[in-house]
């Protein structure tokens, strides 16, 4: 197995997935292989506190850390659903809407529940991510990325995780969890995110 150069900032495979698959797209060009690309899990380190107010201060916190205790490259990511009746909530309180971190199911529950009386019209809502890449010597970049969309009132598809079920995104008739892998990878708010961010990691490994 390749010895890993870049680590990602998450405890989640399914997010160990998608972000493999996005950076070693072809178009992205990066001159790595799926085995230098490995989760935070594959090194044992703990999550940090995640006390930003702000997308992008969550994503720097986790990089710095990782990149701390791997001495690797470390990308990392803070994403969330902001729905615009709700003033941009959840934000960055998506992946503890209901209370527990990480339940999905409840996150979910909760928040079609709270818009049961809301119209179709008034659901507007976003995918927002911000990407950071840390190096060991302190370089850091950010970028945003989002995927406009609109908020189902019942759960759609088996794919993806988080929101994808409910949210349809501009011009398509199907939700994120409907849409395959390299469809959703190609117009979401993570695939947009670290598309921005791939010239800064490229940049650190020619």
């Amino acid at each position: 197995m390749a010895e890993p150069r870049l680590v990602l900032a998450t405890h989640n495979e399914h997010k160990v997935g998608e972000l493999r698959a996005i950076l070693l797209a072809p178009e992205v060009g990066l001159p790595l292989n799926g085995d230098q690309i490995v989760g935070a899990a594959s090194f044992g380190v703990p999550e940090p506190k995640e006390d930003g107010v702000t997308f992008a201060e969550n994503a720097l916190i986790k990089a710095r850390a990782l990149a701390q205790a791997t001495g690797l490259v470390a990308i990392a990511d803070d994403s969330g659903l902001a729905v615009d009746v709700l003033g941009g909530a959840p934000g960055i309180f998506s992946a503890r809407w209901a209370g527990t971190h990480g339940n999905d199911r409840a996150n979910l529950e909760l928040l079609l529940a709270q818009l049961s009386d809301i119209a179709p019209q008034h659901r507007a809502a976003r995918f927002v991510c911000a990407a950071a890449l840390v190096t060991p010597d302190g370089q850091e970049h950010v970028e945003l990325g989002s995927l406009e969309g609109r908020l189902l009132f019942e759960p759609r598809g088996e794919g993806g995780f988080g929101y994808d079920p409910i949210l349809q995104p501009i011009g398509e008739e199907r939700s994120c969890a409907q849409l395959s892998a390299e469809e959703k990878n190609a117009i979401s708010h993570r695939g947009n995110a670290f598309r921005l961010l791939a010239p800064h990691i490229k940049a650190l490994f020619v």
